[in-house]
């Protein structure tokens, strides 16, 4: 394993686990409804199982009423970077990934709370950024853009990593 596979693999597992503590003032246990989000049995979702056993994550996880997505890259189905080089078109790619999973949930990009995005070239993003407003048409989710030396796989030039959430009706 690489380092940046290490260490991209290690920022996603410190991530999930800070994003998974309890939070927010405790309910009754007499009242089911009102139980928090985290006596729900995780529901975890592979996009592309092969190659996530591979790199050893799972894209996504609901738990409650929230969805933590693993970053979602430039790749095909055996993992092989797509787009090589043209960091608007990965980032087209990602978020065609991005939409699959919230799709598996029946949720869309309405409910993103959180979106933080990793490039390689923040100033290609910036300029590519405006694609942003296609993907949230009603408001931006809060979140982090950081540019990073490398990402798993030297061809790729972003990741995006989401956290959304749905209230029940």
């Amino acid at each position: 394993m690489t380092r940046n596979v290490m260490l991209t693999a290690a920022l996603l597992s410190t991530s999930f686990l800070c994003s998974c503590t309890a939070s927010g003032p405790s309910t009754t246990a007499s009242d089911p409804a009102k139980e928090p989000a985290r006596t729900a049995a995780p529901e975890y979702f592979l996009l592309r199982p092969e190659v996530e056993k591979a790199y050893g994550y799972t894209h996504a996880v609901k738990i409650g009423d929230d969805i933590k997505i693993s970053g979602a890259v430039s790749m095909d189905d055996k993992g092989t970077p797509t787009a090589v080089g043209d960091l608007e078109q990965q980032m087209k790619n990602a978020y065609a990934d991005l939409d699959k999973v919230l799709k598996h949930y029946g949720y869309t990009f309405d409910d993103v709370i959180v979106e933080n995005v990793y490039t390689t070239n923040m100033a290609e993003f910036l300029k590519a950024a405006a694609y942003r407003n296609t993907i949230y048409t009603k408001q931006f989710p809060t979140g982090t853009w950081l540019e990073v030396k490398g990402l798993a796989l030297p061809e790729f030039m972003i990741e995006i990593e989401l956290e959304a959430h749905k209230a029940k009706p």
